[in-house]
């Protein structure tokens, strides 16, 4: 299926993304802050990424800009999973480049439908 990238600092959110999106079929590269993210997309590009928000060192929303500024990652579908949910996070998420916005909590099957409808857009 695709390979997709997450970032999230908090190891049971990851796990839980990783699980859900791997039951699927999808190939997981999980890191833990924004600058792995670009590290991890610059080795060999993935097919989708979801970044949390806020994280240690580089948050998601400026690893998406660093995305988004890189000719060779700048169409990467990108999905934001953050616990930041007020109009203006969102706005800002999406201004920031993001593809989707995901709120947290957050529920894995709607988490796997919009992968998903995001990747079957990409193809």
């Amino acid at each position: 299926m695709a390979r997709i990238l997450v970032a999230d600092d908090d190891i049971d959110i990851r796990e839980l993304v990783e699980f859900k999106l791997s039951t699927l079929g999808h190939d997981i590269v999980a890191v833990t802050d924004g600058a792995a993210a670009i590290d991890a997309c610059k080795q060999d590009r993935p097919d989708l990424a979801v970044l949390d928000v806020m994280m240690p060192g580089m948050s998601g929303l400026d690893a998406i800009r660093v995305i988004r500024s890189d000719p060779s990652l700048s169409d990467l579908p990108v999905i934001l999973l953050t616990a930041r949910a007020q109009e203006s996070d969102v706005e800002n998420g999406f201004d920031s480049g993001a593809d989707d916005y995901i709120t947290k909590p957050f529920s894995p099957r709607e988490l796997a439908s919009r992968v998903q409808a995001l990747l079957a857009r990409a193809q």
